[in-house]
């Protein structure tokens, strides 16, 4: 009976592992499995008490998919451990799991497939394949770059109030603001209400969050922009819409 059912569950999982799209979805998936087992461990939880898994999975695909709702406060209830792998699941969900794996593949000299690229143009998108692997370098510099300095200029009015500390919570809320997530460490889900009167991080939180917003075709075609003199439709609406509602 096993062995009966067994065939059809593994042409299902072969069919869904030859198609980019699904690929995509599964490896989300198994980053929100990972990242929900990881908060229910007592170390996790601020007061070394196990958190409802319902809860841990909520946060975790919340954090994956950064849409920045929670069920509980972060900084209250997660402790350090439980933050950092809150903010890890922000990162990969705001870059990709594939685009993140093929980039470092492609450090590690490993050849890249056929199908891997297939895979990393699906999540970006890009252009063409050959343009894949260079166009994800391009991007994780590009970020890193940017959320390093985002980093620091919030550090600067962090270190102060928070001592050595402020510098992790210059990386976290930096990280989530360029990632679009809404997750903070301010406690008492008061998110940066203390900071209304502080342009600093005021102007730092708006600009990484309109910037990893615009998303990696409008970052490339305007890194292009000196060489092909040109600009797409979609960068042109993207830019034009974003500036209407900010405006708006």
């Amino acid at each position: 009976m096993v062995n009966i059912l067994a065939e059809p569950i593994r042409r299902v999982f072969k069919s869904l592992l030859s198609k980019p799209t699904a690929v995509i979805v599964l490896s989300f998936l198994f980053i929100i499995l990972i990242g929900s087992t990881l908060l229910a461990l007592p170390i996790a939880s601020e007061d070394g008490k196990p958190t409802p898994y319902i809860d841990c999975f909520f946060t975790a695909t919340s954090a994956t998919c950064i849409t920045g709702l929670t069920v509980v406060d972060t900084a209250d209830n997660w402790s350090t451990f439980g933050e950092i792998v809150i903010l890890l699941m922000i990162q990969i969900g705001g870059l990709g799991f594939i685009t993140l794996a093929t980039f470092f593949l492609s450090m590690a000299r490993k050849k890249t497939s056929l199908k891997s690229m297939m895979l990393a143009q699906e999540s970006i998108p890009s252009f063409n394949l050959q343009e894949t692997v260079p166009l994800i370098r391009q991007i994780l510099i590009l970020v890193v770059a940017i959320e390093f300095i985002g980093a620091i200029l919030l550090s600067i009015e962090f270190l102060p109030r928070f001592g050595l500390k402020g510098i992790y919570y210059g990386v976290f809320h930096s990280i989530s603001a360029f990632c679009n997530a809404g997750f903070d460490l301010m406690g008492g889900s008061k998110s940066l209400y203390d900071y209304n009167r502080m342009p600093l991080i005021l102007f730092t939180i708006n600009f990484l969050v309109i910037v990893g917003g615009l998303g990696f075709i409008v970052w490339k075609d305007l890194l292009d922009y000196r060489k092909n003199k040109k600009l797409l439709i979609h960068t042109k609406m993207v830019m034009c819409l974003s500036a209407f509602l900010l405006a708006a």
